[in-house]
């Protein structure tokens, strides 16, 4: 089980780059209420051990969705679903917020 999900974005102006998440923790079998964390921050956690999965809203109800990875690319980290090693992040199209 992982440590937090996120189950939105904020992009910046230009639309590559998230600025904004919104964190969830998951205690238990229960998933805490959400709060905006900067992408820095969840780079930050993911890089000192914790873990991230995308949370996908169908109805009422939340799907565990792929697991978040930090990626270098030409010195720059960036936030991925994917092990891409694309200079922009990419969380399974989650919803804007």
């Amino acid at each position: 089980m992982a440590d937090y999900g996120v189950t939105d974005v904020k992009y910046n102006s230009i639309g590559k780059y998230i600025e904004w998440v919104k964190v969830g923790k998951f205690t238990g079998s229960s998933f805490a209420m959400r709060e905006n964390w900067l992408r820095t921050k969840v780079i930050s956690e993911v890089e000192n051990g914790k873990t991230f999965i995308t949370v996908l809203k169908h109805g009422d109800k939340l799907k565990k969705g792929a697991e978040i990875n930090v990626v270098t690319v030409d010195g720059k980290k960036y936030i991925r679903t994917d092990n891409e090693n694309e200079a922009s992040d990419n969380l399974e199209g989650l919803p804007e917020f």
